[in-house]
């Protein structure tokens, strides 16, 4: 609670008091109202200062001018009718206790973008001459080494050239597990150092950053306002004046009528009375506050899980996605060659792998690179000699004295060994000994652990449309779609194709539907910008589908797009059970209040009461819906 919120709640506190103990004293008359006055002025002078500036800056008709007229109103009703004063003070109180809520539901929301707001670092340290200076990152230039000790963040992208670490990267992506970094990996800004020191080379300017472009991204995405909040500022524009106007009349047309009606009263007293009651129960504030706190609670929330979503309009949108595009390389595939099956013929896999290994020793190719790293262990160059290398087909060489060969079909057929024919849609790459046929192995772009999970968690949201769009080889996007259970796939497309692929769904769609497309490459950027949302994969992907993007995921986890789904959707549930809430309770009261049958007590619920309910309910929206992960 900060120090604001704390002597709010003094002052609450000892008006209580000072109400309770004035209540019990035998007074009556002009003392018991200027006893009253102290309790009163302790808990409302800043509201009716506040009201009293509105009146002098033009800005008559808000919520302290409401509060203010009607308690006043009640004190004066109490001095010249009733004698009764503990309504105008019990309103006050009840107010600011209602403020008081309100107050600690914003501050953790911010407290909670503030987090994000965190990873802005203040200094980096760089070497020069044997000597550490402390500089500003924005002085730092593409290519500097900086060293980053244990416990600071680091400030500016690049690649580890000396030293390993672990790196929490909670605040850039939402994963409470530390991530381990050596030499030649890359170090993303924002993440802190947990253990040994780090040699970094930059590779970004500060401004271009992962810090700096996420903390852009979040101070801009308040200024996107989604379209139930413009509906509320609207609608709050209109609905005070008509409501003060509505008590005016309340308080003055019915006496009028009493006057001029014969055999009735006029009653001044009771009708003023029913035309504060009125203008308590009016106060718009549950709708006001509720709504956009609704939608910066889910803003707030969804950064701490490691999704970042530009603006309200986005949230408001994602929450009615029906129809979901993903791209595949990187989004669902981990985006590098991989060894996925290995199927000897004859020898066991351990030795089809070993000669395979060393034969693609010398090989920098992508697919050699992934058959080395399926052997693991440290490859001895030593008993590896004449390699040759054909251009599209494969390696030939001689490990311990043996005569391997190592490629496609083609390869091997030409020099007399016969292949089988494989159904496999993946990368099949054939392996011979001194002329005999010894077995393949299977190389292919891995589906990340979580696609699955992640496909199963969207179509249960009811996305009933998932296409698989892709320039990759259309047996291997078919593969993967069955794999993953997609409705649709279409593969070997130009970033064109893919665009007008798109264009096709969106005018298919119907009209209330949204689109949602998800891919992490510089090819991806047309589509993202060109669908309802696009979603970004923040880590791997490139700084043109990022900006692009109206979401990123900041750890490339396909998951937390079924979490963004689910939290958007939980998010407009409760703006949707808000404006139900709020409305319904003060429509039923505002007319109670008109026939008379509801007295302050009740305007207080309506209108504090209804407040702190919905406030409480905004709340929620700070917590993301938590699903389990099945460990793969």
């Amino acid at each position: 609670m900060t120090r604001k919120q704390k002597k709010v709640l003094t002052r609450i506190l000892l008006s209580v008091l000072l109400t309770v103990m004035v209540s019990l004293l035998p007074i009556e008359g002009i003392r018991k109202f200027a006893l009253y006055l102290i309790p009163y002025g302790i808990i409302g002078y800043d509201i009716l200062w506040s009201a009293a500036k509105g009146i002098g800056n033009g800005q008559v008709l808000d919520e302290n001018f409401l509060m203010a007229v009607a308690t006043v109103g009640a004190l004066i009703l109490g001095l010249t009718r009733t004698g009764d004063y503990l309504e105008a003070v019990a309103v006050m109180i009840f107010y600011q206790v209602g403020e008081l809520f309100q107050s600690y539901a914003v501050g953790k929301s911010r407290r909670s973008i503030a987090s994000l707001m965190d990873l802005r670092p203040d200094y980096a340290n760089t070497e020069r001459e044997g000597i550490i200076e402390t500089v500003d990152p924005e002085e730092v230039t593409i290519g500097t080494e900086i060293l980053v000790y244990p416990g600071e963040r680091i400030p500016i992208d690049g690649i580890v050239t000396e030293g390993a670490s672990t790196l929490d990267t909670a605040a850039l992506t939402g994963e409470s597990l530390p991530r381990t970094v050596r030499s030649g990996q890359e170090a993303l800004s924002g993440c802190i150092n947990l253990t040994g020191v780090l040699r970094i080379r930059t590779t970004k300017e500060f401004g271009e950053s992962t810090a700096s472009k996420i903390l852009e991204l979040v101070e801009n995405a308040s200024s996107r306002k989604s379209r139930s909040e413009e509906f509320i500022s609207k609608f709050a524009r209109i609905y005070t004046p008509a409501v003060c106007i509505a008590a005016l009349l309340l308080c003055l047309v019915p006496p009028i009528l009493g006057l001029l009606l014969p055999g009735m009263e006029p009653h001044w007293g009771q009708w003023f009375y029913r035309g504060l009651t009125f203008l308590v129960i009016s106060c718009p504030c549950a709708l006001v506050i509720s709504i956009p706190l609704t939608f910066f609670a889910g803003l707030g929330g969804a950064g701490k899980a490691g999704i970042l979503i530009k603006g309200s309009n986005y949230l408001e949108a994602l929450s009615k996605a029906k129809i979901l595009v993903m791209d595949k390389t990187g989004t669902l595939t981990e985006g590098v060659f991989a060894v996925t099956a290995i199927c000897p013929v004859g020898c066991t896999r351990e030795k089809l792998l070993h000669y395979a290994a060393h034969a693609e020793y010398g090989s920098s190719h992508p697919i050699s690179k992934s058959i080395q790293a399926a052997y693991g262990t440290n490859i001895d160059h030593t008993k590896v000699s004449n390699i040759r290398e054909y251009s599209g087909k494969g390696v030939r060489a001689t490990v311990d004295g043996h005569d391997v060969l190592v490629g496609n079909a083609l390869l091997l057929e030409s020099h007399g060994i016969s292949c089988p024919k494989t159904e496999d849609p993946y990368t099949v790459v054939h392996t011979g000994l001194n002329g005999a046929y010894m077995g393949y192995i299977l190389i292919s772009d891995r589906v990340k652990s979580g696609s699955k999970e992640a496909l199963t968690r969207i179509q249960k949201e009811g996305i009933h449309c998932t296409v698989l769009l892709s320039g990759d080889r259309q047996a291997v996007v078919s593969a993967v779609a069955k794999e993953l259970e997609i409705t649709e796939s279409h593969g070997q497309l130009l970033p064109e194709e893919k665009v007008a692929h798109t264009e096709s769904l969106l005018k298919e769609k119907a009209l209330k539907e949204t689109l949602v497309f998800v891919g992490d490459g510089l090819n991806d950027a047309p589509v993202l910008a060109l669908a309802d949302i696009g979603v970004a994969m923040g880590a791997m992907g490139s700084d043109a589908a990022i900006e692009a993007a109206d979401v990123v995921l900041m750890d490339d986890d396909p998951r937390k797009l079924a979490t963004a789904i689910s939290h958007s959707r939980k998010c407009m549930k409760i703006v949707y059970q808000n404006i139900i809430l709020a409305l319904g309770i003060k429509g039923l009261c505002l007319l109670l209040g008109a026939m008379g049958i509801a007295n302050m007590w009740l305007a207080i619920f309506a209108d504090v009461g209804v407040m702190v309910l919905a406030v409480l309910n905004a709340i929620r929206a700070l917590f993301p819906p938590k699903h389990t992960t099945k460990k793969s």
